[in-house]
């Protein structure tokens, strides 16, 4: 998909005119640029509710988000605390993205004491067995490894039997979502263990339909994000582990990385499913300014061209803001009774 030079600038300098309007102003200019840019229909109501748990309900969130290509994009610039917000509300698919408030559920019991970054668990292998035969997918014992070592395997990798080893090691999906409402993630709902989201994987096109399981909204995973690198809820330590192997995540490479200027430097996690690509994390400057995202894209005919919306949204994302800091940065300030010449 080739959305060219034009619309990227368009997507870009509308962040930076934005920046500068008056609040509701700044709204509507943002999420016009990015709908024309990027493919995204008008506004969809904001707020969906805590469940879609009926066929019916699903079908109303579905006209209401108004496409068959969902888009939904959440940023933050954490020096201005600047928003943008594309179907922000909106729930999507987390996929593998669920892993980072996974690693930070163990955490948090590092720091107090239940467990270590040494404590071993065994990695959860899947068993073959066909969709929806159970509850729960079955799986078998492998390796045994440090809490370390899985999760720089989850992060790094995207590896699902480290991820479901640790997932079984702090409680099941219950625990992470307890973590997550106590850090004001409210619209955070992990409902399954990795071998059995895999497993399962197909049953609902979420192009075209909401499925809460297993999902969030691009604007609590940017709290989720901006929270865990401001140091919010860990230690400095705990908070390093994260944010380290973020920066050395493998996947992805087409994805937020792939269009940012050498020097930017790219702490991510990816999340794939059927439908569904997505990449979340921080991203920062060279001039030490970081920004938090996360682009959940659905539809869009492939793979491949899912990850080419995420890479422009990116980089879009990356130019306006920084059209916005040289705005601030040339402003002009003059004594007080004074006027300043044009």
């Amino acid at each position: 998909m080739k959305l060219g030079i034009i619309g990227r600038i368009a997507a870009a300098v509308a962040l930076a005119v934005a920046a500068i309007a008056p609040a509701q102003a700044q709204a509507q200019n943002f999420e016009a640029a990015f709908d024309s840019t990027f493919g995204t229909d008008p506004r969809a109501p904001r707020d969906y509710g805590a469940a879609y748990g009926t066929w019916r309900q699903r079908q109303v969130a579905h006209l209401a988000a108004g496409a068959r290509r969902r888009i939904g994009v959440a940023a933050i610039d954490l020096t201005t605390g600047h928003e943008v917000s594309i179907l922000g509300d909106q729930r999507f698919p987390m996929a593998s993205t669920s892993k980072i408030a996974i690693a930070a559920t163990y955490l948090e019991g590092v720091d107090q004491g239940r467990w270590s970054l040494t404590s071993e668990f065994p990695l959860l292998l899947p068993v073959a067995s066909k969709a929806f035969s159970s509850a729960v997918a079955p799986v078998r014992k492998g390796q045994h490894l440090s809490a370390l070592e899985l999760i720089d395997m989850m992060i790094t990798r995207s590896s699902n039997p480290a991820t479901d080893a640790l997932l079984a090691a702090v409680g099941g999906p219950a625990a992470v979502n307890d973590w997550a409402r106590r850090a004001g993630i409210h619209n955070f709902n992990l409902t399954r263990d990795i071998a059995t989201l895999v497993r399962d994987d197909g049953e609902i096109n979420p192009a075209v339909s909401i499925d809460i399981r297993d999902s969030t909204t691009p604007r609590d995973m940017v709290r989720l994000l901006s929270g865990l690198y401001q140091g919010q809820w860990l230690s400095a330590s705990s908070r390093n582990v994260i944010v380290s192997a973020m920066e050395r995540c493998r996947t992805g490479t087409r994805r937020i990385p792939a269009l940012l200027p050498a020097g930017v430097t790219v702490a991510h996690k990816t999340g794939s499913l059927n439908n569904t690509s997505s990449d979340v994390g921080i991203i920062t400057a060279p001039d030490g300014r970081s920004i938090a995202l996360a682009i959940y894209v659905t539809g869009q005919g492939t793979r491949d061209n899912r990850e080419a919306r995420i890479a422009s949204i990116a980089r879009a994302l990356y130019d306006g803001y920084g059209e916005t800091a040289r705005q601030y940065a040339n402003a002009r300030y003059t004594p007080a009774g004074t006027v300043a010449a044009n």
